[in-house]
């Protein structure tokens, strides 16, 4: 399980919308979306793929804290056991317009499509980069 390091996902070719938009829950089950949302502006730079990707797990299926930490490897291995999506299958950088960098150490941020920063890092030729997946085929 390696985390992407130093590159940058831009929103998918297909995205529906031009401006960043912030997702909302629709009835009662978080979406994961708005986890990602919530986990990766109130903490640029603070996980890993793989970290986002099982607090996202933890807190869609509702896992209270004691069973986090009396279970917390069968709960990761259990996360784990079929291979993950990375940031070009998100939510946020297919339909939301946000574009997601990963530093040296592979932890992530977001930024909005239609920031400064997005453009800095679309416009850096040293950085890889990548476009979201399409929602549709071409």
């Amino acid at each position: 399980m390696n985390d992407p390091v130093d590159q940058f996902i831009e929103i998918a070719p297909d995205s529906p919308t031009q401006k960043a938009v912030v997702p909302q829950d629709k009835g009662n089950k978080r979406s994961i979306a708005t986890i990602e949302y919530e986990l990766l502006s109130s903490k640029p730079y603070c996980y890993t793929l793989a970290e986002l990707k099982f607090v996202t797990h933890v807190l869609r299926k509702q896992i209270s804290a004691a069973d986090l930490k009396a279970h917390r490897q069968q709960i990761w291995d259990d996360c784990f056991a079929k291979p993950y999506a990375c940031m070009r299958a998100s939510p946020l950088t297919k339909q939301y317009g946000w574009g997601a960098h990963y530093d040296a150490q592979g932890k992530i941020a977001i930024y909005a499509v239609e920031s400064k920063e997005y453009q800095r890092f679309v416009n850096d030729k040293k950085l890889k980069k990548y476009a979201a997946m399409r929602s549709k085929r071409a």
